[in-house]
């Protein structure tokens, strides 16, 4: 079953983003931006405990995509806000590295592999991470950098009223680091297309039309063989493209599949329902 292994994994996102906030960010009193960096903000001025800010500032948010991003992405991303709370109350705040650029950017490295984990299985740390989804939903555009601008406009309102330039600019490298990992990982946005040159056309569209994703038939003839065959267009994600090449495989061993990286898409991305 899908639960037993997504479990493991939102679990592993939800200790690697406490593993970053509590040994890297936090001892160099550094934001991680978004609802977290707001949380570790009120935590550094008065004392609070940022844990459980994390958790009452995330609750709006899961709210809100509980109506717009579907129950399931919110019950993962719930369970993951709990989890993260969890792992920040166990996990004891110590100062990993001294050098404060070395823990912006292995703070940002870890949180933002944490996260890309979640983002790829179904779920998010919550925050801005679930207004990323939401607008990603309309717009193909890369969840790591969209959380990026969103948290750097947080750390530009927050610098006004702390003054504190250093801790402000390092907290932006360690939220790039974040970002750039993010999209690493989380590869939805990133867009392929597939050109399959076969003799079991009718075999592979009873399998490939299943999924969401519309296919062009174009025919073609060898230039060697003068043979005249059927050639599949499709644009598919990246995070597709292991379940596409398996799937062709297994029907026409002999397949031709060429693949070639999708600048961008104009016009709808998905199949009809019609």
């Amino acid at each position: 079953m899908r639960i037993l292994y997504t479990v493991p994994i939102m679990t592993a996102g939800a200790f690697l983003i406490a593993l970053g906030f509590n040994l890297f960010l936090i001892p160099h009193q550094l934001l991680s931006g978004g609802l977290s960096g707001i949380s570790m903000m009120i935590g550094y001025i008065t004392g609070g405990n940022i844990a459980w800010l994390y958790f009452i500032l995330n609750l709006p948010v899961l709210i809100w995509g509980w109506f717009i991003l579907g129950h399931r992405f919110v019950y993962w991303s719930l369970y993951v806000v709990i989890a993260s709370t969890l792992f920040l109350e166990f996990i004891p705040v110590v100062k990993i590295a001294d050098d404060i650029m070395l823990g912006a950017v292995f703070g940002g490295i870890i949180i933002g592999f944490g996260t890309g984990l979640t983002l790829r299985y179904g779920g998010s740390s919550g925050g801005f991470d679930i207004i990323a989804s939401i607008v990603t939903r309309k717009h193909d555009l890369p969840v790591g950098m969209i959380i990026f601008m969103l948290n750097g406009l947080v750390i530009a309102v927050l610098v006004i009223f702390t003054k504190n330039w250093d801790s402000a600019l390092y907290s932006l490298v360690s939220i790039f680091s974040a970002g750039k990992v993010v999209d690493l990982i989380h590869v939805k946005h990133i867009k392929l297309t597939a050109f399959i040159v076969t003799t079991k056309t009718d075999e592979l569209l009873a399998k490939l039309l299943t999924h969401p994703r519309g296919i062009t038939i174009i025919k073609t003839r060898g230039a060697y063989s003068s043979a005249e065959r059927d050639m599949l267009m499709t644009v598919r994600t990246k995070y597709e493209l292991t379940e596409l090449s398996k799937t062709i495989t297994s029907i026409d061993p002999h397949a031709f599949i060429n693949i070639v990286e999708t600048v961008g898409v104009i016009g709808d991305f998905h199949k009809s329902k019609e």
